[in-house]
């Protein structure tokens, strides 16, 4: 056996078979591959044999490989192809998963790819980049069984043998059925439509009223229905009833990692939400430069706070370790009231004009959790330094720290939407630095005022 070190990494041999420009050794090696090797692989290789990688594959194929990888990647490989090759590729790509890719492209990558494209694919991809990416309508697919409900059992089975070319690509467990304004009727087991007379009419063997989904679903109560129901896809009517696709779980549940995903990316301060290693090196410093930039800004301002207030720090070092807890203590309450916020705009419950509202309700809790936070650390100051006046400046500056990020954390969400900015990018990107600036000046603006009065043993 060859030994570890000597052994070709995965992607040297992928790019060897690249430069032979062979396509049936390629789409066999790459068969051979899990999802993770590939993109792994894809990731390690230079541009232009990302590129011959496509190009060598045939559209099939090249469009197998394309749904493997995570989104950023395969947008990435599509927008460098001819948009005459990229057309063919996106065809041959599942509804949704088109949808999805157009949507992540340029706009003017993406019409110019659609327009290369079969003018009646090109019409329904374009209805679906109609609906937002995270509702029923943005993740159904239009590819299922669909029937009148006067056809009978016999009929059906004549159509699937006939076009069973095209169905081999369907995920089918069910039939739905409609009615002559294409308005949902009910849905039909496969399993019950073979096991039947074929001269039954599907009126007669169809589930009636099945659970069925508003195209403008939100991908919240995609999640809540598919909690509810074991179902293996759903299917979508418009605001007339009429069926228009069919949302499937594991779409929802992919839907919902990238959502995760991306919340995580933006809470870490990743603006956009979405990065690879992998992806183009200018991108990827904007999007970390642009919330680094604000925090040097606002750091650039605690640290000012910090120097102006140097004579009261030299003369009272006990205050010193108090700074990082009111400081923390700030950050983590400003950062529950934007979850707070955040969550209430994406159900609907407030609007980014409701800053009154949230700032009173968060006023109100920000006096009751900051006085609560204050006393305890006052008597921790109190218990320590045994100094009644330090356990007051530490007291009084935590309650302000935390009723000031209560009421900021509460409204910062609202501007930022407002504003078409993600709300979550300002969870702790944002947020924290500015509770820090705010403890900083409340401990020690305080302590300057009352300086004269410290008695610490």
């Amino acid at each position: 056996m060859t030994p570890p070190e000597t052994q070709a990494e995965t992607w040297e041999i992928l790019k060897g078979i690249i430069d032979a420009g062979d396509p049936m050794q390629l789409s066999s090696y790459l068969d051979t591959l899990s999802s993770g090797e590939t993109a792994r692989a894809i990731s390690r290789l230079d541009s232009d044999s990302q590129n011959k990688l496509l190009v060598l594959l045939n559209p099939e194929d090249a469009a197998d490989l394309i749904e493997e990888l995570p989104d950023e990647q395969a947008k990435d490989l599509i927008e460098d192809l001819e948009d005459e090759h990229a057309a063919a590729i996106v065809e041959e790509l599942p509804s949704d998963q088109q949808a999805d890719l157009l949507g992540a492209l340029e706009e003017e990558n993406a019409e110019a790819i659609l327009q290369e494209m079969d003018p009646e694919e090109a019409t329904e991809a374009r209805h679906l980049l109609s609906y937002g990416p995270e509702t029923a309508g943005g993740l159904m697919i239009t590819e299922y069984l669909v029937y009148p409900e006067w056809r009978t059992c016999g009929e059906v089975l004549e159509d699937l043998q006939r076009n069973s070319d095209v169905y081999k690509t369907y995920d089918v467990l069910y039939a739905y059925i409609i009615d002559n304004r294409n308005k949902l009727r009910g849905v039909v087991k496969l399993r019950d439509l073979i096991l039947s007379p074929r001269e039954m009419r599907l009126d007669g063997l169809m589930i009636l009223d099945p659970v069925h989904v508003r195209v403008n679903a939100s991908l919240d109560d995609l999640e809540e229905v598919f909690d509810r129901y074991d179902f293996f896809g759903i299917p979508v009517v418009d605001h007339r009833d009429r069926l228009v696709g069919l949302v499937r779980r594991s779409s929802v549940n992919e839907a919902l990692e990238n959502k995760a995903g991306r919340a995580f990316l933006m809470a870490s301060g990743i603006l956009g939400g979405e990065e690879l290693r992998s992806l183009d090196m200018n991108k990827s410093l904007i999007r970390r430069l642009s919330i680094l930039i604000v925090k040097i800004g606002l750091n650039l301002i605690s640290a000012s706070i910090i120097s102006s207030f140097s004579d009261t720090i030299s003369a009272l070092v006990a205050i010193t370790p108090f700074l990082t807890i009111i400081s923390d203590l700030g950050g983590s309450a400003g950062n529950q009231s934007v979850a707070v916020s955040i969550r209430e705009l994406s159900l609907g419950i407030i609007k980014p004009l409701d800053y009154m509202l949230v700032l009173w309700h968060e006023l109100k809790a920000g006096i009751r959790v900051g006085a609560f936070l204050g006393i305890v650390l006052g008597a921790v100051a109190l218990l320590w330094k045994g100094s009644w006046m330090l356990a007051s400046v530490v007291a009084l500056a935590q309650f302000l720290s935390t009723l000031s990020a209560f009421a900021i954390g509460g409204l910062i969400p609202l501007l930022m939407k407002r504003f078409k900015v993600d709300p979550a990018v300002a969870s702790s990107a944002i947020l924290t630095t500015i509770t820090d600036c705010l403890g900083f000046f409340f401990l020690l603006g305080t302590a300057t005022l009352l300086l004269n009065y410290f008695k610490i043993a």
